[in-house]
């Protein structure tokens, strides 16, 4: 048994699975997400648009062209907010 003591009790009481189902959840988590969640959200609401085009018959071209319109106004908007986020900074 570890002599680490965490909030919950000792490590001892958590059993294999779960610590490791939790040490999963948190990479995926710092992965996915990170610093800058608002890209992760973004990210996923640009391809729940071009899901959405898809699935209603959207013409071929209009979804192709989607998702790099998406990414790069994504992009943009990630970049203005950190130059804002900079200049405010003293």
């Amino acid at each position: 048994m570890s002599s680490e003591v965490r909030a919950g009790g000792a490590r001892g009481d958590t059993p294999a699975v779960r610590r490791w189902a939790s040490a999963v959840g948190r990479g995926a988590w710092e992965f996915l997400v990170g610093d800058t969640p608002e890209l992760f959200v973004g990210a996923a609401l640009a391809v729940a648009v071009v899901a959405l085009l898809t699935h209603h018959g959207a013409a071929r071209a209009v979804t192709v062209a989607a998702m790099p319109v998406l990414v790069v106004a994504l992009l943009g908007a990630s970049v203005w907010r950190a130059r804002n986020a900079g200049r405010r900074q003293p």
